[in-house]
């Protein structure tokens, strides 16, 4: 049997997936705010919770309303004890807009919740 071809498409697919990996980013606009703090490692599997300038709270792409957070995340994760979540929290937000969503995320039984922020420019290597 010949594998020759099938390789030839493995190394077709991978490069397609190569260059569109870096394009694909969680859609949301949201002006993140700026840290000083070490980058830590990321989490290919985390789930992105995200809260644009005007509060509408995003998970993954999809708008959910906060009431419906709660269900939304629980139904996501199923009995994964090892979620984690990242929160991106528009910079123009009030501290406690980011507090109730991470409250939600903490009433759906996810313990790792981690805060993005973006690397100040003058940090950027």
């Amino acid at each position: 049997m010949n594998v020759t071809p099938m390789v030839d498409v493995m190394l077709v697919l991978l490069v397609i997936f190569m260059v569109t990996a870096p394009m694909v980013t969680v859609g949301v606009n949201v002006d993140l705010p700026q840290t000083a703090a070490a980058q830590l490692g990321e989490s290919a599997d985390a789930l992105i919770v995200s809260i644009d300038a005007t509060g509408q709270v995003y998970v993954q792409e999809t708008q959910v309303e906060m009431s419906q957070l709660v269900d939304k995340l629980r139904a996501i994760i199923g009995n994964n004890k090892d979620a984690c979540v990242l929160v991106r929290g528009d910079r123009n937000l009030k501290y406690s807009a980011v507090m109730e969503v991470m409250t939600h995320i903490a009433n759906s039984g996810i313990a790792k919740v981690s805060l993005i922020a973006e690397v100040p420019e003058s940090r950027v290597p």
